[in-house]
């Protein structure tokens, strides 16, 4: 395991006049992680032509503003920059304040959505509306809550290059287990295996006994043969995974999605047919593309050159999340960045593997580029982590 160094202990810093503080806000502008920044603005402004392109046809079709849903992802993108600016400065010993008050906010939320409250969208039960067409989602902040209470977690007290004891590993899976239990419930699988992947990978980065990790992967197998066995899985979720298994089986129904989207992606060839071009897109042929599918708008319109770029930009931004991850100053931000790489990781391949049919339809949307309020909010704040760990890197 990577030795992280002794974290740093710095005297109370005078308090600054004006001046200093202007001094202060221009240095850490220049000390930002370009490049992560550019390949997340690059993803989020093709992710927002994407989804002006899935959507454009239907709302001229209804009567609507053709360009609404683009502009309404241009403010998404635009408030989430903003969230992820003050995740960036806020000071690095305040996100361990904040962390169980955030932890609180996203379980109140995720109670919340299981009362009258919340709204059922394709089958989830993991929406809070809020009136005028938005909505939110508890569950995405909560992988913001669980990354910062991990790391909390794992690096109380634990400056050197040390494992985590079967305390640490406990208290981390006692942690999840409120929010993993309360998304189950609505269901929302898909944000379940998020939470699963970055438990697991950021225990293992950690260095927690192999003992735990072998345990926790045999319990996983146990835990899914069971649900499965006990019909605990909703109708819709069971033929998602039969059609994944046997994609011929009901191509009209269960497999209908998955089917479309392979002939979507394969369709646009090295170029693709050219934006607002896509004869699947236009033609609605694929339901959800401006949110879980939005990468077969790519693979169609933009063909394999724009997909391969999009794939391209999101290697950037999970190679500079390790970056930040192995120069941080202390365990607690190396912690932080690691969770975050593990997240976007999994969520990435999940995302693209069912559009491709390597892995089952869940619904989880493709970060910085897919349309959605609460899951871009969510991924500009991970990068605002990302940020707040380089920052405070480079100040060292």
């Amino acid at each position: 395991m990577t030795e992280w160094p002794r974290a740093l202990v710095a005297p109370r810093a005078a308090r600054r006049g004006p001046v200093s503080r202007v001094l202060a806000r221009a240095s850490a502008l220049r000390h930002l992680d370009w490049v992560l920044l550019g390949a997340v603005l690059a993803l989020a402004g093709v992710g927002s032509v994407l989804v002006w392109s899935a959507t454009r046809e239907e709302l001229e079709r209804a009567g609507d503003d053709p360009t609404a849903l683009f502009k309404r992802q241009l403010l998404n993108l635009a408030i989430g920059m903003l969230l992820g600016s003050v995740a960036a400065l806020v000071d690095h010993r305040q996100l361990r304040i904040y962390a169980p008050l955030v932890y609180v906010a996203s379980c109140l939320g995720l109670v919340a959505v299981l009362t009258p409250l919340g709204a059922t969208i394709n089958g989830s039960h993991s929406w809070i509306v809020l009136g005028g067409g938005f909505q939110v989602q508890p569950s995405e902040f909560a992988k913001v809550a669980l990354v910062v209470g991990m790391a909390l977690l794992l690096g109380k007290q634990r400056q050197r290059d040390a494992s985590p004891g079967h305390v640490d590993v406990l208290a981390v899976l006692a942690l999840a287990a409120l929010p993993m239990a309360l998304i189950v419930l609505q269901p929302d699988l898909g944000t379940a295996m998020v939470f699963v992947f970055t438990i697991f990978g950021t225990l293992a980065i950690s260095g927690a006994p192999s003992r735990w990790l072998v345990g926790l992967v045999l319990a996983g197998v146990v835990a899914a043969g069971a649900v499965w066995h006990l019909g605990l899985l909703e109708d819709y979720q069971v033929k998602r995974f039969t059609a994944f298994a046997n994609p011929a089986a009901d191509i009209r129904g269960a497999g209908y999605n998955s089917t479309q989207a392979r002939i979507a992606v394969g369709s646009g060839g090295v170029v693709g047919k050219g934006l607002f071009q896509g004869s699947q897109t236009n033609g609605d042929f694929v339901p959800a593309q401006q949110t879980d599918f939005i990468f077969t708008v790519a693979g169609e319109e933009l063909g394999f050159v724009g997909a391969g770029s999009i794939l391209l930009l999101l290697g950037v931004v999970l190679l500079r999340g390790l970056r930040i991850a192995t120069r941080a100053d202390d365990l607690f931000g190396a912690l932080v960045a690691s969770a975050v790489v593990c997240w976007l990781a999994f969520q990435t391949f999940q995302n693209i593997g069912m559009t491709l049919g390597i892995m089952p339809v869940t619904g989880l949307p493709l970060p910085f580029v897919s349309y959605g309020g609460s899951s871009m909010f969510a991924n500009l704040v991970a990068v605002g982590l990302l940020q707040n760990v380089h920052l405070r890197s480079m100040r060292a």
